[in-house]
């Protein structure tokens, strides 16, 4: 099953591109620029092709021969609708990392399509949300009678721009948790709580809107979901402090303007950054009578492990065995996927 990396350009795609060829990988590198794709490609020594998402038929002629595809260029919000549909008509795996809660939610409504087709629909294949769902899969296996599911996360090491364009394109939406079986949006930075995430001391955390509370629903059950992110004290108060502003900054005027600012940055954290990073996942289980069970999971820097994480997936699909349909990383490997990846750790709590 030859593969097909799209958006092998973009800061964690080439990530990915060059980690693959290091580890004998094939891929062929796809994007929409001809001559960054071909540059790429060029000094890994393996085949390219290009097309714009935007020509049906062109991304149809660049599947031609591709079972899979990992699909890495965001924001998905505006990218993963063509590349699926295309996935759907040429009946190949389709594969990404995002953490976007439309998308997410967008894919899974597409699992009657790729039942039929007889693919896979497998988004959030890197450290949005491989950890986090295959640790809520492991707690709701510790207590299947579990009716709430609380995860929160940390991270060192940096940010890509990838990942601030994408969040810009969300700004205009509010925060999420799932009630009842059902997405509920709530004030962004609506909650906060404090953390022991294993690290030396707890840290408070804040309510945000991470793709577990679509994928973790689809893997356990679990009707109520809280997700919640470890950030300093001043910078939640900040996060509350700029809800009157939100509407301003997510208008056409100001996403440009944050746009303009976000391409200044690096594209992303450098070898060291990444080497000295870390990352943390808690999660917490409880049934209606009182009963919870607790874990927690310690890994690499966030897009190291998304390197990992997408080969690892992308080579376990190759091999057959995953049912067509949408899936997430717990519902196709198991909860114990996250600890096939280098450096990671999961600890059962009392």
């Amino acid at each position: 099953m030859d593969v097909l990396l799209y958006g092998a350009t973009g800061y964690t795609g080439a990530l990915i591109a060059r980690a693959a060829a290091g580890r004998g990988q094939s891929l062929t590198l796809a994007g929409r620029r001809a001559d960054a794709v071909e540059a790429l490609a060029d000094e890994l020594g393996v085949p390219w092709r290009a097309a714009p998402l935007e020509d049906a038929a062109g991304l149809d002629r660049l599947l031609a021969g591709h079972g899979l595809v990992l699909h890495c260029a965001g924001p998905y919000v505006h990218t993963a609708a063509p590349m699926v549909a295309a996935c759907l008509r040429t009946r190949a795996h389709y594969l990404d990392i995002t953490g976007e809660i439309p998308v997410l939610e967008a894919t899974a409504a597409r699992d009657a399509a790729a039942r039929a087709a007889g693919i896979v629909l497998l988004p959030g294949v890197g450290f949005d949300v491989v950890p986090s769902d295959c640790l809520a899969v492991h707690l709701h296996r510790r207590l299947p009678g579990a009716t709430s599911l609380t995860l929160a996360f940390r991270g060192v090491g940096g940010i890509s721009r990838g990942t601030l364009l994408s969040a810009i394109e969300h700004l205009d939406r509010p925060g999420a948790i799932r009630r009842g079986g059902v997405l509920t949006p709530v004030p962004v930075a609506w909650r906060t709580r404090t953390v022991d995430f294993g690290d030396g001391r707890p840290r408070p955390a804040v309510s945000f809107p991470w793709g577990d509370v679509v994928t973790a629903h689809h893997s356990t059950g679990i009707g109520d979901i809280e997700v919640y992110m470890a950030l300093p004290p001043r910078a939640i108060r900040l996060m509350r402090r700029a809800r009157p502003f939100r509407v301003a900054l997510a208008s056409r005027p100001g996403r440009a303007l944050l746009r303009a600012l976000v391409r200044r940055r690096p594209p992303g954290p450098g070898p060291e950054a990444r080497a000295r990073g870390a990352s943390w996942i808690w999660g917490e289980v409880r049934a209606r009578d009182g009963r919870a069970v607790r874990a927690r999971v310690h890994g690499p820097e966030g897009y190291s492990m998304t390197v990992d994480a997408a080969l690892a997936a992308v080579a376990r699909v190759r091999a057959g065995g995953v049912p067509p349909g949408f899936q997430t990383p717990g519902t196709a490997f198991g909860p114990d996927f996250v600890l096939s990846l280098p450096g990671v750790s999961r600890e059962d709590l009392p």
